[in-house]
């Protein structure tokens, strides 16, 4: 199967550009990475559709110099500004007793249907909260389950259209005609949280350069995102206006002394109290500036951001309702003592700083909290644990089920001998029979794990062991 995915993440610092294709096993692949300085692009808003073609343009080119495969899809995060969030439901029959991927994507449209989508807005999301199956209780995947009657209950996220628009624009002067839409703080959940978070509640804040998003999971479903404009590059702006020195210096002393928990006080063990910085408009002349005095603006505008996303979380009635705890990634993440902060800002919740999962490649390392959107895009897109939705383009997306008989375990047989030496089987072990391929066009030719009936011999011999044991004990 070729699918060989190009993934964009459109970051108010810098443009980060991936090809990445699974293999048989669907292990992702990384063929090419490219970033570039974003130009055009604030707080995740085209704002000079030529200048962000350019930078867009240069990161895919980037990622393209290590590969010729063709792309197949393209997938773009972004941002949660100009973004609203809506629940529905939708039920349909079931004809013929078997629930299929029809009758989900059929129930998912119906629920979409009967949203009331904001006229100037567009679906970005259609995520399942969960499926009934006749009076059932909730099921998280209702495929192959018999029933006459199927419900689904979703999370729909929509994105303003002219921002929409001036992306695609944005991506066909860049030579990128079709694209799928992914919400940054959705893919960003992907590549942090494992299920046992997903299933008892988590919330994922990214704090990112000029705006910090969040969203909610609960029992493996989105269920709220929230989106504040302000990130770090606005302690570089506090430390330029209330120090009255140039942005460049600045975000030095933001880099180099940033910290919420060191001591900077006269007696402190560093040795350093005070710093020298250059003022505005007249770069030749210092002045000092004590690091008490640094880290209190710091801490300042963190704790205001901390504190936007707690009222943010209590007004939708979630901050109780968090069970495995508030996860934090994103470029402010690094900052010194934020932990620690964010547990009192957080009274009783569990706080962790965390960055994605690692994806090997021969290029960059993409386990830096500032990659977690691009890393989760391809998770989302390519990761086995993906599950039904419909993207921004109304199609159902499937999850990705690995046929075990292509997998490395299906073709070596270690308990096959006596002997330590694996033998492989024979091609014609691994051809389904004929029940097995009735089975497969059942369920609308998705590979699904095939047990296979034990030989007559196989039985025979192991019953005979059996009662040999017990005449021995006898």
């Amino acid at each position: 199967m070729n699918n060989t995915l190009l993934a964009i993440d459109f970051g108010s610092s810098n443009v980060k550009a991936v090809i990445a294709k699974p293999d048989i096993e669907y292990n992702i692949g990384i063929l090419g990475i490219g970033t570039q300085k974003s130009q055009g692009i604030n707080k995740g808003i085209i704002t000079n559709i030529e200048d962000a073609a350019n930078s867009i343009r240069d990161a895919v080119l980037m990622a393209k110099k290590n590969t010729q495969e063709n792309i197949d899809n393209t997938i773009v995060s972004i941002s949660g500004n100009h973004t609203k969030s809506i629940r529905s439901s939708g039920s349909v029959n079931v004809p013929n007793g078997l629930i299929t991927e029809t009758e989900i994507n059929q129930v998912m449209q119906m629920a979409l249907y009967n949203a009331t989508i904001v006229p100037e807005y567009e679906v970005i999301h259609v995520i399942p909260i969960h499926f009934k199956v006749d009076d059932t209780v909730d099921v998280d995947n209702p495929l192959n389950m018999n029933g006459s009657r199927l419900e689904a209950s979703v999370f729909i996220v929509t994105a303003k259209r002219t921002s929409l628009t001036n992306i695609k624009s944005a991506l066909n002067i860049s030579g990128i005609d079709n694209c799928i839409f992914v919400l940054d703080g959705y893919s960003t959940a992907m590549a942090l949280l494992d299920n046992q978070q997903k299933k008892f509640g988590a919330t994922v804040v990214n704090l990112g350069d000029s705006t910090t998003e969040f969203v909610c999971f609960k029992g493996n479903a989105l269920i709220f995102n929230g989106f504040i404009p302000v990130g770090s590059s606005h302690i570089t702006n506090d430390l330029s206006e209330m120090l009255h020195t140039p942005p460049a210096a600045a975000e030095k002393l933001k880099i180099d002394y940033g910290s919420l928990i060191k001591d900077y006080s006269p007696k402190n063990d560093l040795g350093v109290t005070k710093v020298k910085i250059p003022r505005i408009g007249d770069e030749h002349t210092t002045s000092e500036v004590a690091l008490e005095s640094i880290q209190t603006i710091i801490h300042a505008r963190v704790e205001e951001i901390l504190v936007l996303i707690r009222n943010n979380l209590k007004k939708s009635g979630l901050l109780d309702n968090i069970g495995s705890g508030i996860v934090i990634t994103g470029g402010m993440s690094n900052l010194d003592g934020l932990k620690s902060l964010a547990q009192a800002v957080f009274d009783g919740i569990p706080v962790s700083i965390s960055s994605p999962k690692n994806i090997k490649n021969g290029f960059m390392s993409l386990d830096e909290p500032d990659m977690s959107s691009i890393v989760g895009i391809l998770h989302l897109m390519l990761g086995k644990s993906r599950g039904f939705e419909l993207d921004s383009n109304k199609k159902l997306v499937k999850p990705i089920k690995v046929d075990p008989r292509i997998s490395k375990s299906a073709h070596i047989d270690i308990n096959a001998t006596n002997d330590d030496t694996p033998q492989r089987h024979e091609e014609k072990t691994v051809k389904p029979s004929q029940t097995n391929l009735s089975n497969l066009e059942l369920n609308g030719g998705n590979k699904q794990a095939i047990l296979t009936p034990l030989d007559e011999d196989k039985k025979k011999k192991g019953v005979g062991k059996f009662w040999t044991k017990i005449s021995e004990w006898f």
